[in-house]
């Protein structure tokens, strides 16, 4: 574990008896377990939840929030398993009337953006296409690094790693390894979503499965990339799935340490297969349950060190109060995202590093300028 084993009280003691042993836990700084996971989402005590991550949290990082200068890039939408992957809008047939791929010199004058601006991070992913090679994916590091030195690249999901594996006909590591070479910082969370197998044949049937996502990033820690973690919820998952989910990713943290975030998302249903199925078009997460997530991974994933909420998903009021339930990561200015607007996202599609400040400091936190690899850039001096 990564946190101090002692130091601070709660805030706010439980009110819900069940949750008092796992208080004592958090306060003596000690692992909980799978079952105490689960009471912590069953709960009604979300002020207690709120207060044992903030405890975590406040241990870690102290009253610090991190943020990044980051744009994100989606080279492509054209995805092979855009009927597979029931929960999503973003992906389409290479034939569909919006489907669009970029070419490396559209993706190079869309990061020029970035020439005159303090942009810090590239985030790139996209969909499976299935006749783009490695190359694309390497020229474009390659060509994005040589224009753009001082900004880090952290691209492509374990999804897109395997898929290009099974392009070229070698193995995921070697895919990864061509990348780095090619100059890649760190990778994304992304395409975890739920690893239940139950879960994951509804939602996302032919998917790489859990053991094949949690090795991808098993290589690329091993070849000293550090990773992103995620958890889709809010479909049709029960607090058990999460729960072992989040235990799978534990796990592994305890094995390599090289997840730098765990990072909740919660679904969004408009425009997807899924939605329309359950009737859950126009219906969204709650703030309560987009909390908990937060302050639930916060308490059960002790290995890893941050925590980020992201806003364009739960909006930038809900990530502000997340402040106080574990979070500790603001995500950044993104600048154009497509990926959660398909799916009817309602917030903005980037925020500039002012707005980001403001709402740091709104919540009485300190806002903290890092990068792709959690290097301090700057502090913002106070106003």
């Amino acid at each position: 574990m990564i946190y101090p084993r002692a130091g601070g009280e709660l805030s706010v003691r439980p009110e819900d008896r069940e949750l008092i042993p796992i208080a004592e836990k958090v306060e003596a700084g000690e692992r909980i377990s799978r079952e105490e996971a689960i009471a912590l989402f069953e709960t009604d005590d979300l002020l207690a939840v709120g207060s044992m991550a903030d405890l975590v949290n406040r241990r870690l990082n102290g009253d610090r929030v991190y943020y990044v200068a980051n744009q994100h890039i989606n080279p492509t939408n054209v995805c092979i398993l855009n009927k597979v992957c029931v929960f999503c809008s973003y992906g389409v047939r290479p034939v569909a009337e919006d489907a669009y791929t970029m070419s490396l010199e559209e993706v190079y004058a869309e990061a020029d953006a970035a020439r005159h601006s303090p942009t810090r991070e590239f985030h790139i992913v996209g969909g499976l296409h299935p006749k783009l090679p490695l190359s694309y994916y390497t020229d474009m590091v390659r060509g994005l690094k040589e224009r753009h030195p001082r900004v880090q690249v952290k691209a492509l999901t374990a999804v897109e790693i395997a898929h290009l594996a099974r392009i070229e006909g070698i193995a995921t590591r070697d895919v990864i390894r061509e990348l780095q070479e090619a100059g890649l910082d760190a990778m994304p969370g992304g395409g975890a979503e739920v690893f239940s197998p139950a879960v994951r044949s509804t939602i996302a049937d032919r998917k790489l499965v859990a053991d094949e996502w949690l090795q991808v990033h098993r290589e690329a820690h091993e070849l000293g990339i550090p990773t992103n973690c995620t958890l889709l919820y809010g479909h049709v998952e029960s607090p058990a799935d999460r729960v072992d989910h989040m235990l799978m990713l534990r796990d592994l943290q305890d094995e390599t340490g090289g997840f730098s975030t765990f990072i909740p998302l919660a679904w969004h249903p408009d425009n997807t297969a899924l939605g329309r199925e359950m009737g859950a078009e126009g219906r969204r997460t709650g703030g309560i349950d987009d909390l908990k997530a937060l302050a639930v991974g916060r308490i059960f994933l002790d290995n890893v060190p941050h925590i980020k909420t992201h806003w364009i998903m739960v909006t930038t009021k809900v990530s502000q109060i997340a402040l106080s339930f574990g979070v500790d990561d603001l995500e950044g200015t993104v600048v154009l995202e497509k990926i959660t607007h398909t799916a009817g996202a309602d917030t903005p599609i980037g925020l500039d590093l002012d707005e980001i400040v403001r709402l740091i400091r709104d919540a009485g936190k300190i806002p903290v300028e890092r990068d792709s690899l959690y290097n301090v850039v700057r502090e913002p001096a106070l106003s």
